[in-house]
């Protein structure tokens, strides 16, 4: 299989997750925090190591900021819904992923907030003009993703921190696309909260993430979901210390034994070396594209501008249609459809059937996506 959907989840993985989860599992896989017992402590740990790796890699503000989550979609409506109150006005992007959209809207709908959606120009970027002419006196949070999970165009992030953090709104980072191949630092961006999933660019597994809670968030955050934290069991709410204020439950330790591994590969590598490998195989793909009949390409033509994220599609046949044909006859994945992203693409006039987008990994080589040139050829020559 060459595997070109490393946007939804990276595959595969270093190999140093496998075995990074397999040790943990067969010897540490205690519950972190609810026991004194040797297991339990190394399990907990395990997630002192990671917050403090986190914390390092991004530049924040302290460890226990670091709450961890079940993905990217879990940290932010942990943000989300903890820091909106009933009547507060959120301004947001029309390049948001649907876990950005999805709660804003259902808080709109139910008549809690009011939103606005500042929309990106022709290639998917976000003016930060834009965004500070869409603020009220009444708006607490601005949410903007850091790079496009459609056509992969990276926005102002710094510019537009800063502004936000002049009109005292709190500001809201989803980096589900950027974390581990963008250089990211919360403090010199602005950034309040910050959530990623760990199953992406920093090549853990499913069903890990993080969010960071800055000084300004704290002040206001309220607990989304409320249970055992392993500590203060004698508080008949949830204790307000963090991380534990934010993190009910048993947390998916096992997971965050792969993170580490899949963040110590990144750091050894370089998010940027990461990026640019992503980038150049892209680049291929999208000049190749560019000068055959029948195909649009999509995103910015600059590749500063981008993620290794390329959005196309053909002319005489539907993206889920020729995705199927390069998975069935040539065992090549890629991802079609609207990407959980609807507003982009009806922007980019692309709804409702979306474009085919493939977005390669570390591991994904240059005789890789000339296969996967060589069979976009063949399935549209003649069409």
């Amino acid at each position: 299989m060459i595997y070109l959907d490393n946007a939804a989840t990276s595959y595969p993985k270093p190999s140093s997750v496998y075995e990074a989860m397999d040790h943990f599992a067969r010897h540490h896989l205690a519950n972190p925090g609810r026991a004194g017992h040797k297991m339990a402590l190394t399990a907990e740990h395990t997630l002192d190591n990671a917050r403090h790796r986190l914390n390092r890699f991004f530049n924040g503000r302290s460890p226990e900021r670091w709450i961890f989550t079940l993905n990217g979609t879990d940290a932010l409506n942990i943000a989300i819904k903890g820091v909106l109150r009933d009547g507060d006005h959120v301004v947001t992007t029309n390049v948001e992923h649907n876990s950005v959209s999805r709660p804003l809207v259902a808080l709109a709908e139910a008549g809690r907030i009011t939103l606005t959606r500042v929309s990106a120009d022709g290639v998917g970027w976000v003016d930060p003009a834009a965004i500070e002419a869409a603020m009220t006196s009444r708006t607490r949070l601005v949410v903007v993703t850091h790079a496009s999970n459609v056509v992969g165009t990276i926005q102002p992030i710094t510019e537009i921190g800063r502004l936000v953090r002049s009109r005292d709104a709190l500001f809201l980072v989803d980096a589900a696309q950027t974390a581990g191949v963008v250089s990211i630092d919360v403090q010199a961006m602005c950034i309040d909260l910050l959530a990623f999933p760990g199953h992406k660019g920093l090549l853990g597994p499913t069903g890990t993430g993080a969010l960071y809670v800055g000084p300004r968030a704290e002040a206001i955050i309220r607990p989304w979901r409320e249970g055992g934290t392993g500590g203060d069991s004698s508080s008949p709410t949830q204790p307000r210390e963090l991380p534990y204020y934010l993190e009910g439950g048993t947390p998916n330790v096992l997971g965050i034994a792969g993170l580490i591994a899949g963040l110590d590969f990144v750091e050894s590598q370089g998010p940027e070396r990461l990026r640019q490998h992503e980038i150049a195989l892209c680049e291929k793909v999208r000049h190749t594209l560019s000068a055959l009949p029948g195909f649009d390409v999509f995103g910015p033509a600059d590749p500063a501008q981008r993620v290794g994220t390329l959005s196309f599609r053909h002319h005489s046949l539907p993206a889920g249609d020729l995705a199927a044909i390069l998975d069935q006859s040539f065992d090549i994945a890629v991802r079609p459809g609207l990407h959980c992203a609807p507003y982009i693409h009806r922007h980019l006039g692309t709804y409702p059937e979306g474009t085919v987008r493939i977005s390669p990994g570390p591991f994904t080589s240059e005789n890789e996506i000339d296969r996967l040139l060589a069979a976009l050829q063949e399935i549209t020559t003649g069409l």
